[in-house]
This record gives structure tokens, sequence and C-alpha cells, in this order.
């Protein structure tokens, strides 16, 4: 019986995390942090997943709770996490689908998707913050400055993610290679 209701929390919390959270890959992270860290893994785990989430192909967010769920619950946790976190985006894609026009238009709908990037922007910067304390703690100092360096480079000289990518991509394997020795 304990299993069951285990199986049927799962699904809860993936059709929750997959209906609840727009606006990409890293707003799923608090979701995932307050459902599963604690009770199934670690703050570090979690991150690591989301490094992971991020290089696989596909959706940051359904990688991020796949990985959640199979570490939870193993490959029953990947499957249910995998269907609960297609099943709302696809309701929802065809509701809206089938009533572009009105919702297009509608002002109501406007300002809900105005509010719901504000909700969202907030999300990823907390996301970061996260992220950078935990370089603080690491002292990988490398790692700062790519983080600092790389919102400098997009969101001021408007350079091109790709470049940015390449180039922090290139220091962290020099500087792999210089650990090395």
């Amino acid at each position: 019986m304990k299993k069951y209701q285990e199986i049927l929390w799962l699904i809860r919390i993936n059709l929750v995390i997959s209906t609840f959270t727009f606006g990409g890959g890293y707003v799923v992270v608090p979701m995932i942090r307050k459902y599963y860290v604690g009770r199934f893994f670690t703050e570090d785990d979690l991150l690591e997943m989301a490094a992971i989430a991020q290089s696989s192909p596909g959706a940051i967010a359904l990688n991020l709770c796949v990985l959640a769920g199979k570490k939870a619950y193993g490959k029953i946790g990947f499957w249910i996490a995998f269907i609960c976190g297609i099943i709302p985006p696809l309701v929802i894609i065809g509701v809206i689908s089938q009533f572009y026009v009105a919702f297009a238009a509608n002002k109501i709908v406007q300002a809900v998707l105005l509010g719901m990037q504000a909700a969202v922007a907030a999300l990823i910067l907390e996301v970061v913050v996260d992220m950078v304390k935990v370089i603080r703690l690491e002292k990988k100092s490398l790692l700062l400055i790519i983080l600092v360096g790389s919102f400098i480079a997009n969101a001021i000289l408007q350079v091109n993610v790709v470049l940015i990518l390449v180039v922090a991509s290139i220091l962290m394997l020099l500087n792999l290679k210089r650990e090395a020795k």
C-alpha cells in the first residue's frame, strides 16, 4: 500500500511541476528543490542533475524532472516523471492552439503572461544566486569569472550566446588540463 501511495505522490508532484512551471528549464529547479531535496537527494545532487539536464538534448525542465524521478524511484520514477512531464504541456498547447486568436487578443491573458514573466525572472534569479553561493563555497574563482563575464558579454555587450559558450568551454578545458598536471 505504501508503494502505491508513493507512486501516486510522484504522479501528483510531477503533474504539478509540469503544469505550473512556465518560462524555461531553470524555473523547475526551485520546484524540484521543494519536493525532492532532503527527501530523496541533496542540494549538491540537484545542482549536478541540473548541469546534466542542461547539457542533455531536449527540454531542461523535462530532463531534470526525469533525472529527479529516476534518482527517487528508479526506472518507475523515470517513466512516471517522463509521462507526467509531457501530459500538461500537450494539453495546454492543444487548448491554446484551439483558441489562439481569442487568447492573443485577450487583455487579461496578456496581463497574466506579463505577470508570469516577472515570476519566471525571479525564479531564474534565485537559481543563479544559489549557483553563485555554491561556486563561492567551493572557491572556484574561474567559474565565478566566467559567470560574471558571460553575463556582461551577453546582457551589456550583446555577444552571441554561442560564442560565449565556446569561449567558456575552452577556458574550462584549459583549466582542467592545468589542474590535471
